[in-house]
């Protein structure tokens, strides 16, 4: 296994467990199971754990294996604040502690804003006295190391990036998501401040191993580059010094073992030109399918009205290049599940995008487009309660 040190020197593998997907048997989790495989991990080198107070059942599972195996002081732990759920300190300790029972521990390792998405949600966890609720969990050893997790675009990112003196963060990133999301500017903009990055959906949830077009796993196969579009996608990652922990979510004996053997052999800056071709001709085959020759350049932006333009065509792509549940999920929960929602249909057509796009795209048009496919009735009724909720 190879390990990258955080912001106190502290080694970290370079693969981590995310633990959201454990086999379910019905609703319950396949217990028996995800021990057998969190355990091959962790006695394979893995030593960063990934759950959430929102995955059903996980945290529970998590604590139990621990304690069974009595290796909690072995790992790093990490979870996450539902900040969306309080409406105060005292409502943030109170799921802190009930995450503490099920972990069966007694102090986090690093804790987590659970999707964190624009500085002015964390302005309001900051007008509850948030900082020095943090101050007193890190003082008395409960909380080890702050940090957040983010869906959303660079600019926001780098915001809250400098918003606070976070001890690491956790981002979506992987090649397809290079130019969208917080992205490689984003991972690098962290790297210069010496923040730690946690890496989540490298695969994009399984899709680009799953879900990979023919022609794309074709010519990864008859390449002799990698051995699977696994090893591929994480590699890509693992290439990258920023990239401190690459979360994966293991739910099989095979996938544990493939995963180990990568990390054991990943190192980065060792990417050749010929593999970084490779992966640029997969991308092309994956956006054959895509409805927006949209670049992710982000000339078009700040929008006036708000409207993250390069994320809304990168959903909209998304719905026909991975599935429409895919692009439905990742627009609503960057454009509507924050304090400033930046959904399309608030577009007025004023065309200053348009002037700006070096790609000559129809951008208005095409946002015309993305309301009536991604803000559907259930869209619309889980933003209107966002919004008059303060769910977020």
């Amino acid at each position: 296994m190879q390990y990258r040190k955080d912001r106190k020197g502290n080694e970290l593998s370079i693969l981590g467990y995310g633990c959201m997907r454990f086999t379910r048997n019905g609703s319950e989790i396949d217990l028996d199971k995800a021990e057998r495989e969190v355990m091959h991990a962790i006695r394979n080198g893995v030593n960063y754990l990934d759950t959430a107070y929102v995955y059903p059942g996980s945290e529970e599972a998590v604590g139990k294996i621990l304690a069974k195996n009595r290796c909690r002081d072995q790992i790093n732990l990490a979870t996450k604040l539902p900040h969306y759920l309080i409406r105060s300190v005292p409502g943030a300790e109170k799921k802190f502690q009930e995450e503490l029972r099920r972990l069966q521990t007694d102090h986090i390792d690093y804790y987590l804003m659970h999707m964190l998405n624009d500085v002015k949600t964390w302005e309001r966890l900051v007008s509850y006295g948030i900082c020095d609720w943090i101050r007193e969990k890190k003082a008395n050893g409960e909380i080890r190391n702050i940090g957040f997790s983010y869906h959303g675009n660079s600019e926001n990112f780098k915001a809250l990036l400098d918003a606070y003196n976070w001890d690491f963060c956790q981002i979506q990133y992987n090649y397809l998501d290079e130019h969208s999301q917080a992205g490689r500017e984003g991972l690098c903009y962290a790297g210069a401040k010496g923040i730690p990055v946690i890496i989540m959906e490298p695969l994009r949830g399984g899709r680009l191993v799953n879900n990979l077009p023919a022609t794309a796993r074709q010519r990864i196969e008859q390449s002799g580059e990698f051995a699977s579009p696994a090893e591929m996608a994480f590699r890509w990652l693992w290439d990258q010094p920023q990239v401190t922990c690459v979360l994966s979510g293991m739910n099989s004996l095979e996938m544990v073992e493939e995963n180990l053997r990568i990390a054991n052999q990943a190192r980065p800056n060792t990417f050749t030109d010929e593999q970084r071709a490779l992966v640029e001709e997969v991308k092309q085959e994956i956006q054959k399918k895509v409805r927006v020759g949209c670049t992710g350049c982000g000339y078009c932006m700040p929008c006036p009205h708000r409207v993250d333009i390069p994320l809304t065509f990168h959903c909209y792509n998304l719905k026909y290049t991975e599935g429409r549940q895919s692009g439905m999920w990742e627009y609503l929960q960057s454009t509507a599940m924050r304090r400033e929602t930046s959904s399309a249909s608030q577009c007025v057509g004023c065309g200053k995008c348009e002037r700006l796009c070096p790609q000559g795209l129809p951008i208005r048009e095409k946002l015309k487009e993305a309301v009536r496919e991604l803000e559907t009735p259930k869209y619309r009724v889980i933003r209107w309660a966002v919004k008059t909720f303060h769910i977020y």
